[in-house]
């Protein structure tokens, strides 16, 4: 007789985590999910981003925070960490990708993708409690609608779809969401520190709702808890071992058993473990296409700031992301802000240099600006209230472009990194967001009355652009040859195995991921049977 500690181990608690989470407790299983990081209640959020022990994950330098960041040689990284993974720092934007995304030959045939998705996409937003539309218009909203009509883009512009609960600014009522199943609410003060963590109560993250359904349905939460090894147990099952999460010595190693494994610990998370797991032995039939398609999503950030703080706009008011236009058919662009006062991420943001030149021309071009304007570019560079200054500009693109990742020994250590895979190359820099930039800066200083200018990032001036949605990896295919999960996410060869997060997203959406990311997981997990049940998933291809 087979006895195992949990029926479902959950590796992660980001969108497909809590959502196996929820769905796998209502169908009967004994879940337990394991999160690298900690537990946050809405007043242990930081209050502004340079409270950086509060707002950055660096957990071996007693840093505990939401934000992540991660490194390759061709992308810079920003994720989320804590009990409701990306949720607790997304800027709650919610839009369904474009019919590119659907067209794409990776997704496994005789499916129909979008048609497949339709009922899981409107579960997802009514569990996320999407707004379609936000409501507001400031003086942000108005720059990015003169951008876009100055790019000869007027009619792709539109308000943001986005999953806050607006209310009443600052009251607490019953949750107004599932039926008072779920936990109190407060309304929306546009404090604008969506990305921070929101202290509110206002953002749907995802402990507002999958994650605390779950915990009534009897699903266990353990946080700080990090999973070193996922090793296939001859007697059946997986045994799971975890330690605390930025032990230097007391790391409290424990394994556990469980029947079947969920792993959810967002593309960067899920991919060394299977990296690793491959490699040791541990699970051994992993297929080799892991780290294959790898997306950024064709992502840049880019921007644009003032050199002062405008007297009449307020640019750091309301929520993370509110608008969108296209520049083009695969380009998209967002604005996005930080509240008053959280003005540490300021430090990636440099001067806007030509991206077709090589790495001495970037350099060469940003040293020329500093020496020919000091002054001004000393104002736009400062720190000093740079929330309230400017304006990011998150570009995203449907492009067929990727990564491929693989494992690298270095100082002892095993660690990923890239080069350039299928598809177009991965970008270092978008000519598109530079355009876009420039507009908005163009439309920030005739909307304020103050000088303004597009800007970059650090990085991109070494042919590194940033990412916040960093995709694939372990992606459906309709094989081990093609993927490593099959069309119910089941992982090739480990059938007990599951990818249920953003590595299984095989292609660039183009847009936010997050409500795709949890339709995915609705759609893998529906198909689930109940405990005790005849499961009516074909079965894998043996050998």
């Amino acid at each position: 007789m087979r006895e195992f500690d949990e029926d479902v181990v959950i590796v992660g608690s980001g969108f497909g985590g809590s959502v196996a989470a929820l769905r796998l407790s209502e169908k009967g299983y004994r879940v337990r999910v394991f999160e690298a990081g900690r537990r946050f209640e809405d007043a242990d959020f930081a209050t502004t981003s340079w409270q950086v022990r509060r707002y950055l994950w660096a957990p071996r330098l007693g840093c505990y925070g939401v934000q992540r960041i991660h490194r390759l040689p061709h992308v810079m990284i920003l994720a989320g960490a804590g009990v409701g993974g990306g949720s607790l720092n997304y800027a709650n934007t919610l839009y369904e990708p474009g019919e590119s995304f659907f067209a794409d030959a990776q997704w496994p045939r005789g499916i129909d993708w979008r048609s497949e998705l339709a009922t899981h996409y409107a579960t997802a937003k009514r569990m996320l409690g999407v707004v379609e539309h936000y409501p507001h218009t400031g003086p942000v909203e108005r720059i990015m609608a003169g951008a876009a009509a100055d790019l000869g883009v007027a009619e792709s512009f539109r308000h943001a779809p986005i999953g806050v609960f607006l209310g009443m600014p600052g009251v607490t009522v019953p949750d107004p969401f599932f039926a008072g199943d779920g936990p109190d609410r407060t309304g929306c003060t546009l404090c604008g520190n969506c990305m921070v963590g929101c202290r509110v109560g206002a953002k749907n993250t995802l402990m507002k709702n999958y994650l605390a359904l779950a915990e009534r349905q009897g699903a266990e939460i353990e946080p700080l808890r990090t999973i070193t090894e996922v090793r296939g147990d001859p007697r059946g099952g997986f045994l799971v071992t975890s330690e605390s999460s930025g032990g230097w010595l007391r790391r409290r190693q424990r394994t556990i058993r469980a029947e079947q494994v969920v792993l959810a610990a967002g593309t960067w998370g899920t991919q060394q473990l299977l990296h690793r797991m491959k490699a040791s032995g541990a699970l051994p039939h992993i297929s080799d296409t892991v780290g294959r398609l790898t997306r950024t999503n064709s992502e840049a950030l880019d921007g644009a700031v003032a050199t002062r703080v405008p007297d009449t706009a307020r640019l750091a008011e309301g929520v993370a992301i509110t608008t969108s236009f296209h520049v083009d058919e695969r380009t998209h662009v967002e604005n996005v802000r930080y509240g008053p006062g959280s003005n540490l991420m300021g430090m990636l943001a440099t001067v806007l240099v030509p991206g077709d030149r090589g790495p001495l021309g970037r350099v060469a071009s940003l040293l020329g600006r500093l020496v020919r304007h000091p002054l001004r570019q000393l104002r736009l560079g400062s720190l000093r209230r740079w929330s309230e200054r400017g304006i990011i500009a998150l570009v995203m693109q449907s492009a067929d472009n990727s990564l491929t990742l693989s494992l690298r020994r270095r100082l002892g250590r095993d660690i990923l990194t890239s080069r350039q895979g299928h598809g177009e190359p991965n970008p270092s820099y978008l000519p598109e967001a530079h355009r876009a930039s420039k507009a908005i800066a163009a439309r920030m200083a005739m909307e304020t009355g103050v000088p303004a200018e597009a800007r970059g990032s650090w990085p991109e001036v070494f042919g590194i652009p940033l990412t916040a949605h960093f995709l694939g990896g372990s992606v459906i295919g309709e094989s081990a040859e093609h993927g490593v999960i099959d069309a119910h996410h089941r992982v090739w060869g480990h059938p007990g195995l599951h990818v249920v997060d953003g590595s299984a997203v095989p292609a660039n959406p183009g847009v936010n991921p997050a409500l795709t990311i949890t339709a995915l997981a609705e759609r893998a997990i529906s198909h689930w049977p109940r405990r005790g049940e005849a499961d009516q998933r074909p079965p894998q291809p043996s050998g």
